[in-house]
């Protein structure tokens, strides 16, 4: 597909804004986590959600990177959609009267968060791609595959947590 110059800085400047909402989901995503983390009984959803706390955490590295190398400063734009899945969650959690079903509402928590960020992460990639910044759709890329795990495992660890809420119930 061709652009026009007039085109291609309209894109920039939603890849732009779509960076720095991915930088501000970013940064809810590691301040919310640690009380997934906490609320978990799961020792493997546990060991997944501090995998995914760290990998936030570069996540975030990478961002900077490409925002800073593209507009000079690294500034988020609030990303309201993943508060409100983390606010979602975070009702979910508290609701839960029973240990495996609060580990069931966390997972279902982080896979919506996560499959938000598959579906924006392939997109910015594609975005980095059109703007012929190939290392910056490489950094990005590495994050969506980083994210397609986390959900991969997210599955996994569903299919036993699921199971335990159900005998809950």
């Amino acid at each position: 597909m061709r652009f026009f110059s007039a085109n291609l800085e309209n894109l920039r400047k939603l890849y732009i804004d779509q960076l720095r909402r991915l930088h501000s989901a970013e940064t809810q995503i590691t301040e919310t986590l640690p009380k997934m983390i906490v609320g978990s009984t799961e020792p493997e959803l546990k060991r997944t959600l501090e995998a995914h706390l760290a990998e936030a955490s570069e996540h975030l590295t990478r961002l900077e990177q490409i925002l800073k190398e593209d507009t000079g400063k690294a500034r988020s734009k609030k990303n309201k959609g993943i508060s409100a899945l983390m606010a979602e969650g975070q009702v979910v959690i508290i609701e839960a009267t029973d240990d495996s079903v609060r580990d069931a509402g966390i997972i279902l928590t982080a896979q919506r968060v996560v499959h938000y960020q598959i579906a924006a992460y392939g997109t910015v990639r594609n975005f980095a791609e059109i703007l012929g910044n190939m290392e910056h759709a490489d950094l990005l890329d590495k994050i969506l595959e980083e994210e397609k795990h986390a959900d991969s495992v997210l599955t996994e660890i569903s299919d036993s947590a699921n199971t335990q809420a159900d005998r809950a119930a």
